[in-house]
């Protein structure tokens, strides 16, 4: 028996320059964070990356962005932060 080759990575493009990072913030927050960024691309493309590291962006799509964003509102993700003090 012989082991199948390993896939290559493929490599990940960089976001295009010049996108519009939207800071998830309190509006009055002064410091550096750190915080999640989100940008919106062309067609589908939605960018997620964190401020204390802006060069490792996450990609997704407008669906899956969207999809996520309802679950948050309607407690799906809740469970993921059991114990930790919510004021």
């Amino acid at each position: 028996m012989t082991d199948s080759p390993r896939p290559r990575p493929v490599p990940i493009p960089p976001p295009p320059a010049g996108l519009d990072w939207i800071r998830a913030a309190p509006e009055d927050e002064q410091g550096p964070g750190p915080w999640i960024e989100i940008a919106f691309g062309e067609g589908d493309a939605v960018y997620l990356r964190e401020t204390s590291t802006p060069d490792n962006v996450v990609t997704t799509t407008r669906t899956k962005w969207n999809a996520f964003v309802l679950g948050v509102q309607a407690g799906e993700f809740d469970h993921f932060v059991e114990g930790v003090d919510q004021d």
